[in-house]
């Protein structure tokens, strides 16, 4: 009987202090409740404004390098698919987003197709060095587009990226004549034109030109006026009469100027294989290597594109075009 009660002694005693210290911890962990937000209370509001602006703009970071960026275009070269001051989204996604701004890309299946509009670092750029190039991208994207710092002489963004649209994919070539694209495709040996494969396959964006078939003649009579020149001779007199309807032009086609010049200079100096040259990449156009992309503006007569720096790689494609957001007015999906 002694047993017994010493047992029940020694359980209760057991109960009474598990009792005890849940209570204890049940106290304690109020109290650490409470402390946390009184301090959470008194906490200073420009703290907590900070707090909430740089975890806005964390996730505005991580939503332009890897989903969705926001781009304003810098000039007509685009017209009439995109306009100047137009702001847009790009999906960066889509073909592997960078890891950093510059710095590496994710792999993706998804390559960019004809016709698609995509954006590229601009082969042309020279870059300020890496710092200044990941500065101006965070901030870049911090204002959604509205802040650029990488600007030239005269206080203008520079073009250190690129929108435009993939003309040609491997394997293509294509040559210019009086600035209307011909495409010859992989394997096969027939030119057409472009207008004509685009409005085959019932592809609606406008190829927008500034010149019109009737200004070639002139165009290519200052080109061979200024061979003439370059030889020390006097141009024909018809050459002259239609050199000076050039000056009227705002935006002279510069692939038929200098491809008349090259033919009298050709002729003139058959033995020079620098004319030769020159004049063979005039007339054979622009090859497509595979693994590249031709990119062009959809404004023929007002853009600086791949018929000047030539082909692009495909993994340097950095996102599609997806809507126009701004202005209002505007808002749509780009084609």
């Amino acid at each position: 009987m002694i047993r017994f009660n010493e047992y029940m002694v020694a359980e209760n005693d057991f109960f009474d202090r598990l009792q005890f210290l849940t209570e204890a911890y049940l106290t304690r962990r109020q109290q650490a409740k409470r402390i946390k937000k009184e301090k959470t209370r008194a906490k200073n509001p420009v703290i907590d404004w900070i707090e909430a602006f740089i975890w806005a703009a964390g996730m505005v970071l991580l939503i332009n390098q890897y989903l969705f960026q926001a781009y304003a275009i810098p000039s007509g070269s685009m017209i009439d698919t995109l306009l100047i001051k137009d702001r847009i989204f790009v999906n960066k996604i889509i073909f592997g987003p960078e890891l950093l701004p510059g710095v590496g890309k994710l792999p993706s299946p998804l390559k960019p197709k004809r016709n698609d509009v995509i954006i590229f670092e601009n082969p042309s750029y020279i870059s300020r060095g890496p710092v200044f190039d990941i500065a101006q991208r965070i901030i870049y994207m911090l204002t959604v587009s509205l802040v650029d710092i990488d600007r030239d002489e005269n206080g203008e963004p520079k073009a250190h990226f690129l929108i435009k649209r993939a003309a040609g994919m491997g394997g293509d070539r294509f040559i210019s004549e009086w600035g209307e694209m011909a495409i010859r495709f992989a394997g096969e040996d027939r030119w057409i034109r472009e207008r004509d494969y685009n409005a085959a396959l019932g592809i609606g964006h406008n190829l927008s030109r500034l010149i019109s078939e009737s200004d070639y003649p002139a165009l290519e009579a200052a080109g061979k006026t200024t061979a003439y020149m370059d030889l020390g001779l006097n141009p024909p007199s018809n050459l002259t009469t239609l050199t000076s309807q050039v000056y009227s032009l705002q935006y002279p086609d510069s692939f038929a100027y200098g491809r008349a010049r090259l033919e009298v200079l050709r002729g003139a100096y058959p033995q020079d294989n620098r004319y030769r040259a020159a004049l063979a990449r005039q007339t054979m156009g622009w090859y497509v290597p595979d693994g590249y992309m031709l990119p062009l503006g959809d404004n023929r007569d007002n853009s600086r594109d791949g018929r000047y720096f030539g082909p692009v790689k495909i993994n340097k494609v950095l996102g599609k075009a997806l809507i126009i957001y701004w202005p209002l007015a505007r808002m749509r999906g780009i084609q």
